[in-house]
């Protein structure tokens, strides 16, 4: 049986220490879940283990053959090969045979008609038939089809970045290995693809660590826990439902040896109250112990718990109000005819298929994208906060606190009272002693908790959040469920993490692709069993359609108004790309112009939703065209 064996690793980044003479055994089989506070060193520690970073110190343990293989947070992919090549990029005997075979028969298809093409092809073809390439393919194909990555021809470099990050997993998946680490792998992924995921991970006989905001995730797929804190590792056998079981445990028994610590502490006082004299050598001793209890004790002494119930403008009967909304790119319809009335209170979770329109939605209820059709009525009281997907450049000179005092440094309560910048920050578990951190020595999920923060001191009254879970740790999204909570006013929340909408929302809107949304009350895990786990069932292509169509007699001829379509549809996604890049462009030199950011980051969804329309009806019709 193959381990890895670590011992007294060692981090420091700057003048922070990460973890210190940490050391763990990873055995076959093991599927370890890896928690802890964003900042606290997760992703460094799966590079380490990559080999991609080096640490201060610390050994590895494990046999000459050993496979590592690694999906960083933000893989980088050579945007000049496809899909299917990045999935063969290995460096195992099938998955070069896969590799050579795909470039022969490109070659063939480009050139039928030459001699050494067909011969290469044959050669390959007899390999792939006697050393079983052809289970591998169709693993590959299948794994991209399950992932929402059907055109294994596409260019990564026209791929958008939640793409690639599929992409990238792909590859990782395919690639035999004894260690499988994966940082965050179900962002940009479905529910059906985050629960085939699950499922196939659970059925693999390699190891596992892996990194995940996504709970339900998490507590289906762990045996194991390891969670970093204070520099060092803890690890706990089982699931996560178990970890949080042993965590209160311990929680609950350290709360009674401090209210022990207490009891002491306070008959100490009044003896020493007595008047004590420190003559004996006993008496003395007593003094010094009461001393260090009394150190310990206020070490100990826990902080109360900020109550988040913040004051917000009172809100109106009406807050938003859609009257025959729609929104279209092109010919397609991306909000066909939808009204809604939302009111103080309300928790809505929008859901459906990736690219069927959420963002824009969102984006016409925050007012940086215009209706085609219809109007969206704001009550007059209405102050939105839109935390989007696209984290808005930061002044990376600048420091934590001067960022959050920039917004309030008196935040005001339900109740009356007022709280600090300083207290809010500890809330959002910055500690005081980082406070004067530049924001550029902070990891992605820090900048991500500190502009959440940032936006609710601003003391909104109505919260729109697109994927807030992304990048953020476990105990981030323990406080953001909290706040909600207490929340008066209206939070719309798009997330694929079934863990959040479930613990955050009462109501659904649903998008099916096609521009019709659908209002429902309840919770999001119960319409996905009533659904059969497939959050859009009425015109999202599911897997067992993409399976079965080939099967379907195909069209044998294109209409004349296809044809023309067919031959213009390049020329409209080479100019959206265009103008994606252009976009990209801008927002990088948007700096802290916030309104400007917004917008942009407003058009880049549009942009990137129009680009995923484009490319699916161009392979349609490039299907169509192929059977003529």
């Amino acid at each position: 049986m193959s381990q890895l064996i670590v011992s007294d690793l060692t981090k420091t980044v700057g003048d922070k220490t990460l973890f210190k003479t940490i050391s763990f055994t990873i055995t076959q089989g093991d599927r370890i879940g890896l928690i802890g506070v964003n900042g606290t060193g997760k992703s460094t520690l799966l590079s380490i283990i990559a080999g991609d970073l080096y640490a201060d110190q610390g050994t590895f343990d494990h046999p000459n053959d050993y496979r590592i293989v690694h999906l960083p947070q933000d893989p980088e992919l050579d945007p000049e090969q496809t899909v299917l090549q990045t999935v063969f990029a290995g460096d195992s005997p099938l998955i070069r045979l896969n590799r050579e075979y795909e470039v022969a028969l490109n070659a063939l298809s480009s050139d039928p008609d030459s001699t050494v093409a067909q011969e290469r092809f044959a050669v390959l073809q007899n390999r792939m038939d006697s050393e079983g390439g052809w289970d591998l393919n169709a693993r590959a194909k299948m794994i991209l089809s399950k992932l929402g990555l059907p055109d294994a021809d596409a260019k990564t470099g026209t791929l958008s970045g939640g793409q690639r990050k599929r992409a990238a997993l792909a590859h990782v998946l395919l690639e035999p290995a004894d260690l499988l680490l994966l940082d965050e792998p179900t962002n940009h992924l479905d529910v059906r693809s985050i629960e085939w995921l699950q499922d196939y991970l659970k059925q693999l006989g390699s190891s596992l660590i892996f990194i995940t905001h996504d709970r339900y995730f998490l507590d289906a797929v762990s045996t194991h826990i390891y969670e970093l804190a204070d520099r060092t590792l803890y690890s706990h056998r089982g699931t996560y439902s178990d970890f949080l079981e042993a965590k209160a445990l311990r929680l609950e028994q350290a709360a009674a040896t401090r209210e022990k610590d207490r009891n002491r502490y306070r008959n100490e006082l009044k003896w020493i109250r007595r008047g004590a004299k420190a003559r004996s050598t006993k008496q003395k001793a007593r003094i010094g112990r009461f001393e260090e209890l009394s150190d310990k004790v206020k070490t100990e002494q826990e902080q109360d718990p900020l109550d988040l119930a913040l004051m917000t403008t009172r809100l109106g009967k009406k807050v938003l109000e859609g009257d025959h909304v729609t929104k279209r790119y092109g010919e397609r319809a991306i909000i066909d005819d939808f009204s809604f009335l939302l009111q103080g209170g309300d928790r809505v979770a929008v859901i459906g298929p990736n690219g069927a329109g959420k963002s824009t939605l969102v984006n016409l209820l925050a007012g940086s994208v215009d209706p085609d059709g219809g109007e969206i009525l704001k009550g007059e009281t209405v102050r939105i906060a839109h935390f989007t997907q696209h984290l808005p450049q930061m002044n990376e000179g600048q420091r934590i606190i001067e960022y959050v005092t920039e917004a309030s440094n008196d935040i005001a309560r339900q109740d009356g009272a007022r709280y600090s910048a300083v207290q809010m920050l500890e809330q959002f578990l910055f500690p005081s002693n980082v406070h004067g951190t530049l924001i550029g020595k902070l990891s992605g999920g820090e900048r991500k908790r500190l502009y959440l923060l940032r936006l609710l001191i601003e003391q909104p009254n109505v919260l729109l959040l697109d994927e807030p879970t992304n990048d953020l740790d476990l105990e981030t999204l323990s406080v953001l469920e909290s706040f909600i909570d207490t929340f008066p006013g209206v939070v719309v929340t798009i997330s694929h993490d079934r863990f959040f909408l479930d613990r955050t929302s009462r109501k659904l809107w649903i998008l099916d692709g096609s521009g019709l949304v659908k209002q429902e009350l309840g919770i999001y895990s119960d319409y996905l069993e009533k659904a059969g786990a497939e959050p859009v069932a009425a015109s999202a292509k599911t897997d067992k359609t993409k399976e079965t169509e080939v099967e379907k007699p195909k069209k044998k001829k294109m209409t004349l108004g296809e044809k023309k379509e067919w031959e213009e549809i390049p020329g409209r996604i080479e100019s959206v790309e265009q103008a994606i890049m252009a976009a990209e462009e801008e927002l990088s030199g948007a700096g802290a112009d916030y309104g400007k950011v917004s917008e942009i980051s407003g058009r880049l969804d549009e942009l990137n939703a129009e680009y995923e329309a484009l490319i699916e009806r161009w392979s349609h019709l490039e299907e169509l065209a192929g059977s003529l």
